[in-house]
């Protein structure tokens, strides 16, 4: 009977050292409100009204408006980097009010995802795994008073079930019922090679200089066996559309090629990007980002 208890005690000391694990007091905001107003400052407070002992930060707010595509791809940039059991509130939300499920996804890893599930999710979930997805139960959170406001779910569902997670408030389990482990995804070129060409998507600009940044990974990259100095051509399209194309040295670092040139490089993410030396490869060239970007990427012949 004394090693029964001895057992039971030894599971109650680990289901809590899992409980406080996967809930670190961390919560990070993501939206498309930008800073003009007090919409972010209002989910603090609702999250800080649940416990003062939260950690608060901002992942981004500048978010376009309405760009479901653009906070998908900085959730998968930024994800991975903060600590197991970090709960993420991301708040674009075009169809508030409707019938788009309340959602946390739970990765593989251990990170917890509050959001719509209405294609933010898409590239979390496939670079991370799901390893649940729950439906908020609103019925029991929600701030209390909110249930006749439809309008500002971030405020009175998302920012308020977030914090009582993080701060252990509530199991994971208790955020409602679980469903099937599929989200709701955007269509785009997922990077593949075929044959001697490698095809991806353009997830994302490097806004502040205008480089193309790509989801083609240096695995993909390297099974063409590039190296330094070795040109690569590149077609960019929109709607499959062929934009441009360019040629342009797989470098190591901008200053390989003179001011105004392009290049091809590996970005802080290790996906294949294009940029001009000091100049706006974006603007230059009319190219864009979203799941209807893509490019087409061979080596050329060495010169002789």
């Amino acid at each position: 009977m004394k090693k029964i208890n001895v057992y039971g005690l030894a599971l109650v000391a680990l289901s809590l050292a899992q409980a406080v694990q996967a809930q670190n007091k961390i919560v990070v905001f993501q939206s498309d409100f930008g800073l003009k107003d007090g919409a972010v400052s209002a989910m603090k407070g609702v999250a800080n009204g649940v416990s003062t002992d939260l950690k608060l930060y901002d992942l981004t707010h500048e978010i376009p408006a309405y760009n479901i595509w653009e906070a998908a791809f900085r959730l998968e940039q930024t994800v991975p980097y903060w600590p197991e059991g970090t709960v993420f509130v991301s708040v674009v939300d075009p169809g508030v009010g409707t019938s788009r499920k309340s959602v946390v996804l739970k990765t593989r890893k251990g990170h917890f995802i509050v959001t719509p599930d209405n294609g933010t999710l898409t590239m979390v979930a496939a670079s991370e795994g799901v390893s649940e997805l729950r439906e908020i139960n609103e019925a029991v959170n929600r701030r209390k008073g909110s249930g006749k406001s439809y309008t500002f779910h971030g405020r009175d569902v998302y920012a308020y079930t977030a914090a009582r997670l993080a701060s252990g408030t509530i199991t994971f389990e208790q955020v409602g019922p679980v469903l099937p482990a599929s989200v709701v995804t955007l269509p785009f070129q997922k990077a593949v090679r075929e044959g001697q060409v490698v095809k991806g998507n353009i997830p994302i600009l490097d806004i502040q200089y205008g480089n193309v940044w790509t989801n083609i990974d240096a695995a993909l990259l390297e099974e063409l066996r590039p190296k330094y100095g070795d040109m690569m051509e590149v077609t960019f399209y929109h709607h499959q559309q062929a934009v441009t194309t360019l040629q342009a040295p797989y470098s190591e670092t901008f200053g390989a090629v003179p001011e105004g040139k392009p290049l091809a490089y590996l970005n802080s993410l290790m996906q294949l990007s294009f940029a001009l030396n000091m100049g706006n490869l974006a603007a230059a060239y009319h190219i864009g980002s979203g799941g209807d970007w893509s490019v087409a990427v061979k080596l050329l012949p060495k010169r002789n």
